[in-house]
């Protein structure tokens, strides 16, 4: 999988439960860290979007466990641009421990609200753009 941005973590203590497994939720959490440090690098972060009064919204999100990472566990998360339309952008991801090992695979879904008037609206032609570019980049 071409990816956006390639993220890598170390699961904390934080991120688990009293036996050292880590929660269900930081799985998404690292997704969604992915995405927003991909988006930074194409110079698409939500600092310049709030600039443009603008507010990434999640829409949906789906995660597929397939086994549990551990304390301390090296992992990486692999976060892409998986589908651009004309309101919302469809991001996927998969996340590994380092050894490559699935652990869990999930879809982000966003779309952008305008701050001032509290609703989703189209995203911008640039935004689009920039993000089809990536994907294609990632389909390479």
């Amino acid at each position: 999988m071409g990816s956006l941005r390639i993220a890598r973590y170390r699961a904390e203590h934080v991120d688990t439960d009293a036996g050292g497994v880590v929660h269900f939720t930081r799985y998404a959490s690292w997704l969604e860290s992915a995405v927003l440090e991909g988006l930074e690098d194409l110079g698409l972060g939500v600092g310049g979007l709030g600039e443009r009064g603008l507010v990434p919204a999640v829409t949906e999100l789906t995660m597929k466990y397939v086994r549990s990472a551990r304390f301390l566990d090296r992992i990486e998360v692999r976060a892409r641009v998986d589908h651009v339309g004309g309101a919302s952008v469809r991001f996927a991801g998969e996340v590994r421990l380092s050894d490559g090992a699935l652990l869990a695979a999930g879809t982000l879904v966003w779309c952008l609200v305008d701050d001032t008037a509290g609703a989703a609206v189209r995203l911008p032609a640039s935004f689009r753009a920039n993000l089809r570019d990536s994907m294609e980049e990632s389909a390479r």
